[in-house]
């Protein structure tokens, strides 16, 4: 197996095995449906996987609220930025995109695009806020610049030769089912979550 196709391989494993399940049970609290996670470059084992926990406090999305975890462990056994991999299940708010750069990694990976927050989840303030507070479009932030590079998952798998681009692309839609089933319970849920953007 390539190295791409094995980092993305673990990618979506690590969405599917050690985000989805806590988000799983967040939703039910009236949590959305975004979560995290921090591995290590050198051989893409798991630091930490967190998801959104809006209800304690309205900025911890999934990204901030798993670097706020992380910097709960004891400092010895925390990794350095530059040598790990940021993964995001969507593609970071406004807020996350700031909150990974001064955090200080200068990547970071994610699953389901800003669209895809909008269309199949019900969820379009990421889209909203960027334009109207930066003027920016869908996508129209720069996604390489002096801090970090970002990767869309599935522009990724494009790129793959057969059979591994269908093998990949089947597992992205399983994953999007589970979180379409998770989006539905947050949706019922998150009106007793009084979240300010829920």
């Amino acid at each position: 197996m390539n190295k791409s196709i094995q980092l993305i391989d673990q990618l979506l494993n690590t969405i599917q095995n050690d985000i989805a399940p806590l988000t799983a049970k967040e939703v039910l609290k009236g949590n959305k449906i975004f979560g995290a996670a921090i591995l290590l470059k050198k051989d893409l084992s798991l630091v930490l996987a967190e998801t959104n926990n809006e209800i304690e406090n309205p900025l911890w999305h999934g990204e901030m609220h798993t670097i706020k975890k992380l910097y709960e462990m004891d400092a010895s056994l925390r990794p350095y930025p530059k040598d790990c991999i940021f993964l995001s299940t969507h593609e970071p708010c406004s807020l996350c995109l700031s909150a990974i750069a001064w955090a200080g990694y200068d990547n970071f990976y994610y699953l389901f695009s800003h669209e895809n927050s909008r269309d199949d989840f019900n969820i379009p303030h990421d889209l909203k806020i960027l334009k109207e507070i930066f003027t920016l479009d869908a996508g129209g932030y720069n996604k390489k610049n002096a801090f970090w590079s970002a990767h869309d998952i599935v522009k990724m798998i494009a790129r793959f030769d057969e059979p591994e681009k269908s093998d990949l692309l089947d597992r992205v839609k399983s994953i999007g089912k589970l979180y379409s089933d998770m989006s539905k319970t947050y949706q019922d849920k998150k009106g007793a979550a009084n979240i300010p953007l829920a």
